[in-house]
């Protein structure tokens, strides 16, 4: 009776043993996706500014040389504020289908990705 109750002690302790090691384990691939995430979004902002600042300085440039090839002062800056209302209609009307769901699959991809996957990436 002692060795059945001492053999049930012994299996308690190895499946509280389990569930903190597969806890940890869960702990650590929630940690490890979202670090992966959180640094490609940190990745893609930065992108985002470079972008952002060369198609800025890229537009005054282009203003002023419409400007100039018109000959008037204002007209190359119209035309480029057209055609950027005229991009962000565009992208307005196809925001769900070019950047809402490939941003919501890459997403859920990363944080989904079996092991194997994992290893073959890195």
């Amino acid at each position: 009776m002692i060795e059945a109750f001492s053999k049930t002690e012994e299996l308690a302790g190895n499946l509280k043993e389990y569930v903190n090691v597969k806890l940890d384990s869960i702990k650590l691939k929630t940690a490890e996706k979202s670090s992966i995430v959180f640094a490609d979004v940190i990745a893609g902002a930065l992108v985002l500014v470079v972008f952002s600042l060369a198609l800025i300085f890229g537009s005054v440039a282009g203003a002023f040389a419409l400007s100039s090839w018109i000959g008037k002062p204002f007209a190359g800056f119209l035309i480029m504020a057209g055609f950027y209302i005229l991009l962000g209609l565009i992208v307005w009307a196809g925001k769900n289908r070019f950047i809402r769901f490939p941003l919501m699959n890459n997403i859920i991809q990363k944080l989904f990705k079996n092991g194997e996957e994992d290893e073959t990436d890195s």
